[in-house]
């Protein structure tokens, strides 16, 4: 892990949905997202299409490059080798982190669901993950059968790691505060940025509270 990967692992995560945001606008609101303070974008999209999948995730390369943020493909390592994407999160049911390091290099920003288990991070970190995630903590609309995980996890992980730590499902601003406290350096969100009216405005109050 680079030093470089640790420090952009910081602040508003903005993950898309496509069930959130029309095709024609995923460009546009992303970018809305990248004014309004958000750190790292992740692509994630479940269909079947390669071709829509692949011009999404150039088209969003592009612009994240413009903005010096990184752009993180979820689950598909080859996508993100073959749009140059920063690099990618895999899960339980995801390629191996080690298969995905080996096919996106060093430099690669590689993270991993750990869901509510410390010894899945422990892993994950040892395995040369740059970020681990974790939740959901809260009633989450994305995913609403998600695992849920407690926030005492957090100081748990943040006592035994010395990578970044990602927050992740049902977070608002209003409970992120009790995430960073217990120790997270991320928080990653989907419908609280990207199911809002006003994306640029409801990134910049995730973004306000890392200032």
């Amino acid at each position: 892990m680079s030093t470089t990967n640790t420090a952009v692992c910081r602040g508003l995560y903005a993950i898309t949905d496509a069930l959130l945001i029309a095709d024609e606008q995923l460009t546009a609101a992303v970018e809305q997202a990248l004014l309004g303070g958000a750190r790292m974008i992740q692509y994630r999209d479940k269909s079947r299409d390669p071709e829509r999948r692949l011009a999404q995730a150039t088209a969003l390369n592009a612009l994240c490059r413009r903005y010096r943020m990184p752009l993180i493909i979820n689950d598909d390592v080859e996508l993100a080798a073959q749009v140059g994407a920063a690099g990618v999160h895999v899960g339980k049911d995801d390629p191996a982190l080690l298969t995905a390091r080996a096919r996106l290099g060093a430099q690669a920003i590689i993270g991993v669901s750990c869901y509510d288990q410390l010894a899945l991070a422990l892993e994950a970190a040892q395995a040369g993950a740059d970020y681990v995630a974790f939740g959901a903590f809260f009633p989450s609309l994305t995913k609403p059968d998600e695992i849920r995980a407690p926030i005492e996890l957090l100081r748990q992980a943040r006592a035994a790691l010395r990578i970044p730590i990602v927050a992740i499902g049902g977070i608002t601003p209003d409970n992120s505060p009790l995430l960073l406290q217990a120790g997270a350096d991320a928080l990653s969100v989907v419908s609280g940025v990207f199911g809002q009216p006003d994306i640029q405005a409801a990134a910049r109050r995730y973004a306000t509270l890392f200032a």
